[in-house]
């Protein structure tokens, strides 16, 4: 009963997570049309806010954790693939990149994590994993082709855009595919706090020069609640979310939770009148959801 509750817990927590997500795209993009903030000054504000929330959330929840010396340097490494290394490259391969060839190569992200899994901590692929991995990746498509794009891209794709955003779902299907068993020896606060303090360590020799581009002093109030959103909302509380998540769930069923970004999307269109409900598109929605289902009720033994 209690592994249960764990799961559901984990389960609310990812789709919360990847919700907060859904919603972030709607702001990173009013961010970006306002112009005044660079995409490499808003990654910075989201690592050092993030960094200096957690530490003082540590102060209150868990004062005398500490992570092992033994574990620091696995630490950092999940640091630079998790945050650093996954932002960096979406932020260079968006540019070079059209938003559906971004949407759809974001995809091939939990069938990484299926297999680096298998190799790592020797998760059994079953039948149940990749059929559940293609009925949402079905529905994904279906959504990318029939609904309207909210996200920002280039008007065609490169190769270095494609090689972008295969660095980008790589290092987060490393990270969320190799760390579940460090994440586990600590409470989520003490893990993320010292995850973004790496981070933020990472991103100070990118920090002056994306300030100095940007124009902070020209952000408009309604930009900077999305700021405020992106920080607060889609960077503390939602990594809060994924590693409470991962200490409860399989690494490829964190990972799908990735496919419910589309549906987001696709009700955040219909709210704001960019796209029209159809029945091919609730279709898509319910096999979005049966595959995640299917990977994560479906019993698999561990090797």
């Amino acid at each position: 009963m209690k592994e249960n509750n764990g799961a559901l817990a984990g389960n609310l927590a990812c789709f919360a997570a990847y919700a907060i997500f859904g919603f972030n795209i709607i702001s990173c993009k009013n961010i970006a049309i306002d112009g005044n903030i660079t995409p490499m000054a808003l990654f910075c504000l989201r690592s050092f806010g993030a960094t200096a929330l957690f530490w003082i959330w540590s102060l209150f929840t868990a004062p005398n954790d500490h992570i092992k010396k033994e574990d620091l340097g696995k630490v950092a490494v999940a640091s630079f693939l998790g945050l650093f290394l996954t932002q960096i490259s979406f932020l260079f391969a968006i540019t070079q990149t059209t938003a559906i060839d971004a949407s759809i190569m974001s995809t091939l992200s939990p069938i990484m994590t299926l297999i680096i899994s298998a190799l790592v901590i020797k998760e059994k692929i079953t039948w149940s994993g990749v059929a559940g991995i293609a009925l949402s990746l079905v529905g994904v498509f279906i959504l990318i082709f029939n609904s309207v794009s909210i996200r920002s891209g280039a008007d065609s794709t490169s190769i270095w855009g494609i090689l972008g955003m295969l660095v980008n779902t790589l290092s987060f299907a490393s990270y969320v595919g190799i760390f579940k068993p460090v994440i586990k020896r600590y409470s989520v606060v003490t893990f993320m706090k010292w995850m973004f303090l790496f981070s933020s360590l990472m991103s100070l020799p990118f920090a002056f020069g994306a300030f100095k581009a940007s124009n902070l002093a020209a952000v408009p109030t309604d930009i900077m609640l999305h700021v405020i959103y992106v920080v607060v909302a889609a960077t503390f509380i939602a990594y809060f979310l994924i590693p409470f998540a991962q200490k409860r769930l399989r690494p490829v069923v964190v990972c799908m939770y990735s496919y419910v970004q589309p549906v987001i999307a696709m009700i955040i269109a219909l709210a704001l009148g960019l796209d029209q409900l159809t029945l091919l598109k609730v279709l898509a929605s319910v096999l979005v959801f049966l595959g995640v289902g299917l990977v994560n009720f479906v019993p698999r033994k561990v090797q």
